[in-house]
């Protein structure tokens, strides 16, 4: 099993939102920016209004593993941020990843099939 690429740093972050190429729905917010690399790099983001800590972990393994789980199907050579709205505390899988999806598909970052 191969591991997300991650971003960590604050840097990385603060460039994806200073581009401000982002999209919208009622869960998930996604920001992207090209990285000019093979690789798409990913960071997911949830405000302590989302919830405490336990609820804001849940929200970020669905997130992750949405991610990990359609990760094939994207364009590579992107560098990408979830931020979750707090409308996707009371979500379930199935809701986060359709959310996902339909961000990735509106910003055209999945393959053509």
């Amino acid at each position: 099993m191969k591991a997300i690429n991650k971003l960590k740093k604050n840097i990385d972050f603060r460039r994806v939102y200073k581009r401000r190429n982002s999209m919208a729905n009622k869960l998930l917010i996604i920001y992207i920016i090209n990285n000019k690399n093979e690789i798409n790099r990913v960071g997911f983001t949830v405000s302590k209004k989302v919830g405490n800590s336990v609820v804001r972990s849940r929200v970020k393994r669905l997130m992750k593993e949405s991610y990990r789980l359609n990760e094939d199907k994207l364009l590579q050579g992107y560098d990408i941020v979830f931020v979750a709205r707090d409308t996707v505390a009371k979500a379930s899988y199935k809701e986060v990843e359709s959310a996902m999806l339909h961000l990735l598909k509106k910003m055209k970052l999945l393959k053509k099939t």
